[in-house]
């Protein structure tokens, strides 16, 4: 009975360690399971890019061929102001302007391309004046800019469009051709339009005549008084001793060089005793003057 007992309890002592053995195996084949198949909806952490030099040297590259874009249109910039210049640029590229025509605009007038000229609030007001005032094709829009490149900066309900009426009321005709005269008159304050007229009435023309003189030569309205229309009035009536209506007649006379043409010839015929009219004196080429009254 003593042995039966002792090899039972030996039979006892050895199943503990093979279930501890099969708990064992048991939790390795899980651990292994668990290896082999990814957990869901675990993402790993994102990594935060550090700032590095080659995108630092991007910009600045990126700045510089702005900078030399600009120079090569013949546009100064500032670094601070390229954005704001290159938005002019592309503005005026969508009106027709090609890259050769800015140097022109940026000599003329370099105020276009500051930041005291806005895309919306000055020129696109200048572009839709002229489309819709002066019924100008985008090319002859173009074509004023070009033959008046201030006409940018200027403002239209204070500036362009009273000096369009008045020249209108004036009788003017084609104005809304785009030559040289034309571009310069939209641009010419109404004060000195009316400045010219003023002058005229003073000289003894009623207010008639004045307009009559100023709409037959409107190149008028850009000269100056003081250096110009009255030297040429005292030298016609004082030393040629000619009526004012002489300039009703030929108010071209005020376009001539009063030193270079007016003098000389007036003071030649005098030597001869010749008395011709002004259109005649003034109008010949010096060639033919000059054979005719040798």
């Amino acid at each position: 009975m003593l042995n039966k007992w002792s090899r039972n309890k030996r039979q006892r002592g050895q199943v503990k360690p093979r279930r501890m053995a099969a708990a064992l195996g048991s939790s390795r084949l899980a651990i292994i399971s668990l290896s082999r198949h990814t957990i869901p909806n675990h993402k790993p952490s994102p990594v935060t890019p550090r700032p590095h030099k080659p995108l630092l040297l991007r910009f600045r590259t990126s700045r510089r061929q702005s900078l030399r874009y600009l120079t090569s249109l013949g546009i100064a910039s500032s670094p601070e102001s390229i954005a704001w210049s290159l938005s002019i640029v592309e503005f005026l590229k969508s009106k027709g302007f090609s890259d050769h025509h800015f140097s022109r605009l940026a000599a003329v007038c370099p105020a276009i391309f500051t930041s005291a000229t806005d895309v919306h609030r000055t020129l696109a007001p200048v572009f839709a004046f002229l489309a819709n005032d002066l019924s100008a094709s985008p090319e002859r829009a173009r074509d004023f800019v070009l033959r008046c490149p201030d006409l940018l900066v200027a403002n239209v309900e204070s500036h362009l469009r009273p000096t369009l009426c008045f020249l209108r009321n004036l009788g003017l005709r084609n104005v809304g051709a785009p030559t040289n005269l034309n571009a310069h008159l939209l641009n010419t304050p109404l004060e000195k339009l009316v400045s010219k007229i003023k002058f005229l009435e003073s000289m003894g023309l009623s207010h008639e005549e004045a307009v009559g003189v100023c709409v037959r030569c409107p190149a008028i309205f850009g000269y100056s008084v003081e250096n110009n229309m009255k030297p040429k009035i005292d030298y016609l009536v004082h030393e040629m001793e000619r009526p004012i209506e002489d300039v009703k007649k030929f108010p071209q006379y005020f376009a001539f060089s009063l030193e270079n043409k007016i003098k000389p010839r007036h003071l030649h015929l005098k030597k001869r005793g010749v008395q011709i009219h002004l259109q005649r004196m003034l109008v010949w080429s010096d060639e033919k003057f000059y054979a005719k009254w040798t």
